[in-house]
Parts: C-alpha cells; structure tokens; sequence
C-alpha cells in the first residue's frame, strides 16, 4: 500500500482497484474520480436490469446523486432507508422529517419529490378514464401510491359518474397521526358539484394496520346515509395501511 495516496482511504483504493483503475491510477486518484466512475457502472447496470438490477440504497443513489452530484451519497442513502424503513417510506417522507436527515437539504427533497409525484401521475393515470370497479387493484395501487406511508391521517374521495369513471380524487381532510375529521355534509356537497353518481372512500392509518376502528365504522354509515338522500351510492370505504388494506364491502361492513 506504499502507493496510496494521503487522500484515499483504504476502501477507496480497494474501490478504485475494483472499478478498473490501475495501481498507478488508484494511488493518486481524486476521490471524486471514484465515485464518478462508480455512478457511471451504477447507472449502467441499471439501464440494462432495471430496478431488480440495484438494491434499494443503490436506486436511491441514482435520484439523490443530481442534487449532490460530485459526493459519495451511499451512506446517506443506508441512513435513508434506515430510518423510513423502505423506499416508499424514503420517496414519502415528509418534507420536516427529511430535513431531520444530516445531509438532506432541500435539492435531495426537490429530487425525491420529483420521484413521488411522478410515481403518483402512472398509478393515477392506471384509473383515470376507466371504470374504476372493473380495475379495483389498479385503484388500490394508486391509492396505496398516495396514502400508505403518509405521516398523517388523511381522508379522500373519489368521486365516479355513472359509469364508475373516475371525476376527481380530492383530499377532503387531513389531521393528526391517528384522527381525521370527516363531515358527511362536506362530501354531500362536493358530490353535487361534480354531479357524481357514487363515491368510494378512502383513509389511511397511520399506524399501518388497516382494521377499521369503531369511529371508522359510524362515520362510513353517517356518509352513506347522507348520500343516500341525494341517490348517491357509496361503493365503499377502503382503509389503506403499511401493511395492507381493507375494504369495508369485502368485510361486509356496507
């Protein structure tokens, strides 16, 4: 290791080595150099394999390199994944407790945010224009895209015509981690101003367990009800979880 430059470690060179440089390269190498290259054989692997030709951190790597293009990101990218858990967690993660992440500033967020609202637009875009009743997984995918590692509790509606083709997915209230408020009223009235024909309900929990609390149940019947006075039909309620989803229909709960 007489040939090691001050400014390499010893996993830099042995990296170096590894990624094709000579000895003689390796030993005065800028870091910079070996992290270029590593990108480069990254981003190789991926275009020729996909996603199932990276590891997680490794795909995370690949978005959080343009806004931090000239530094290693590897172990921020382990942090990442560490500490939301997937990379759903990472690309979900709210913009505060990314912030608490050493490292992440506001071009890593920019970046992951592009991603998120990209993966949402394909997953709507699987339901838009579409009998949502006849592609029931691709509706449960794109919610789970929306909802399932949200920080908060929030409650949706996803107004349909009279075909079941979704008119508009709207956010009507969000709250804190376990409670949301919902009031049958607001939705009546946002259902006549879009002349929707039905409605699916949509919340998600937090916690990650899905099971439907007592409250979850009451005001399900309170929405239906309202509705039914408007002859709007309420197909369901599906609860959306890290861990699964439930629908109130399936559990014959409506």
């Amino acid at each position: 290791m007489g040939l090691m430059a001050p400014n390499l470690s010893k996993s830099e060179f042995a990296e170096a080595a590894m990624l094709g440089f000579s000895l003689s390269q390796a030993a005065v190498i800028d870091p910079k150099q070996v992290v270029n290259r590593h990108r480069m054989q990254l981003r190789t692997r991926f275009l020729k394999g996909g996603a199932l030709a990276v590891a997680d951190f490794e795909l995370l790597e690949l978005i959080i390199c343009r806004a931090i293009p000239h530094r290693d990101v590897r172990d921020l990218c382990k942090l990442l994944l560490q500490q939301f858990g997937s990379f759903n967690g990472v690309i979900t993660a709210s913009d505060i407790n990314l912030r608490k992440i050493r490292g992440v500033g506001q071009s890593v967020i920019n970046e992951l945010k592009v991603v998120q609202a990209a993966a949402h637009k394909m997953a709507q875009m699987q339901v838009l224009g579409k009998d949502v009743l006849t592609t029931w997984d691709q509706l449960i995918a794109y919610c789970r895209s929306r909802m399932a590692h949200l920080a908060q509790e929030e409650f949706r509606a996803l107004f349909l015509d009279s075909k079941n083709v979704l008119i508009a997915d709207e956010c009507l209230q969000s709250g804190i981690v376990n409670h949301v408020p919902v009031y049958p009223r607001q939705i009546a009235k946002r259902a006549l101003e879009l002349d929707a024909s039905a409605v699916i309900l949509v919340h998600n929990h937090p916690s990650g367990d899905p099971e439907p609390s007592p409250a979850d149940i009451t005001v399900t019947l309170e929405v239906i009800d309202a509705l039914a006075t408007l002859s709007i039909t309420v197909h369901d309620h599906v609860i959306i979880g890290a861990t699964g989803d439930i629908s109130f229909k399936a559990r014959g709960l409506i």
